[in-house]
């Protein structure tokens, strides 16, 4: 089995509610979304999304995931798409950096790896593990009485997860906002039920530890992703009365390691566009697994596309250390794919068709903007 022709395609994702916002005035609208189809020589199919928030976020934006791809696709031609591991090494050598770009490519060829032994992808990732997956919402970031209602909103659709967007700046009401969003959107939990309070990376110590001071005493929460440097970070860590879970500043297995060995954080976010795809998820999902941290499997955003590949990932993961699965699906208005995952009583199953168990709605993706073939 060789990889033949690789499409790709683009689709604008508008974002559900109109706008979302991250912390330090970061707003977003639509995201633009990367779709790869690869096909082998005898007819096998699979699909990839990598779908960036934007240039703000992290080094990654929608043009450069297109362009790398540009660079990666061709050499893929030719090569077997069910050896991960020498396809990622290709990928690797090809272009340093820019796993975004890698993603859609890596996610697709375990598709088609899943589906040439007629397995769904989790039993190709470790096995399916029967309980259903926990659902995270995301919340962005809004006044404290808005937030508090869109997690009820969420709660009502079977979320039990909620990640809750902080990181005001000053002039929008600092710590002293930040504390009363987490105090609105934790006032009505439920038994079971798991918050995030995710910065972005836009605090620095003193903005995180001020916050802190201002909430009651017994919030049960975790901090995700509150600083932007490493050194801010185990700044705070010495002096935060809450767990923390790293985000952004896990790009890498490299950076996994460190936040290990350095004793950074007590759990990490796994985002498969971030990572780079499939073979990189599993690689960190060992490593935090070996050091007991739990994990959220996530993306930055997507959709089905997207959201079958979290789901699967997640569904094979030990629920021990799992702590929920992203499902981008609530973040925008537009479907890309059929997809048999709906949230019943908290938690989705991954499907258990071949593959990612997904099927492309042809009619909204039109015409390919790339095409790579020998």
């Amino acid at each position: 089995m060789k990889i033949a022709r690789i499409e790709i395609y683009q689709v604008d994702l508008p974002v559900r509610g109109g706008v979302y916002r991250l912390s330090g005035g970061r707003e977003y609208t639509s995201y633009d979304a990367t779709i790869a189809r690869v096909i082998t020589d005898c007819g096998t199919e699979g699909w990839g999304e990598s779908t960036p928030f934007g240039s703000t976020y992290i080094a990654a934006h929608p043009g450069g995931t297109r362009a790398g791809i540009d660079l990666l696709a061709p050499v893929l031609i030719g090569l077997d798409p069910r050896h991960h591991d020498r396809l990622w090494d290709t990928m690797r050598n090809t272009l340093r950096g820019h796993r975004d770009a890698r993603c859609a490519l890596d996610v697709a060829c375990w598709d088609i790896a899943a589906k040439s032994t007629g397995l769904p992808l989790c039993d190709m990732l470790g096995g399916r593990i029967t309980e259903p997956v926990p659902v995270i919402s995301s919340i962005g970031g809004d006044t404290p009485d808005a937030m508090r209602a869109k997690v009820a909103a969420h709660r009502s659709e079977g979320f039990t997860g909620h990640s809750i967007k902080i990181g005001a700046t000053e002039a929008e009401g600092g710590p002293q906002l930040d504390a009363e969003r987490i105090r609105a959107c934790l006032t009505d939990r439920q038994p079971g039920e798991w918050f995030l309070a995710d910065a972005n990376n836009g605090l620095t110590p003193e903005h995180a530890l001020r916050m802190l001071a201002l909430l009651p005493e017994g919030l049960d929460f975790v901090l995700e992703a509150p600083c932007a440097t490493w050194r801010e970070t185990q700044s705070l860590r010495a002096h935060c009365s809450v767990p923390i879970l790293l985000d952004e500043l896990i790009r890498s297995e490299a950076d996994l390691i460190h936040a290990i060995a350095q004793d950074t954080c007590d759990g990490v976010g796994l985002k498969v566009s971030k990572q780079g795809g499939i073979t990189p998820m599993i690689r960190q999902r060992t490593l935090a697994a070996s050091a007991g941290m739990v994990m959220s499997i996530q993306d930055t955003v997507g959709s089905e596309i997207s959201f079958a590949a979290i789901l699967h990932i997640a569904q094979s993961t030990h629920r021990n250390l799992l702590r929920c699965a992203l499902d981008p699906r609530a973040m925008v208005t537009l479907s890309t794919a059929s997809l048999d995952a709906p949230i019943i009583n908290g938690g989705a199953a991954a499907p258990t068709q071949p593959g990612l168990g997904i099927q492309p709605d042809r009619s909204l993706l039109r015409d390919p903007v790339a095409t790579y073939r020998n």
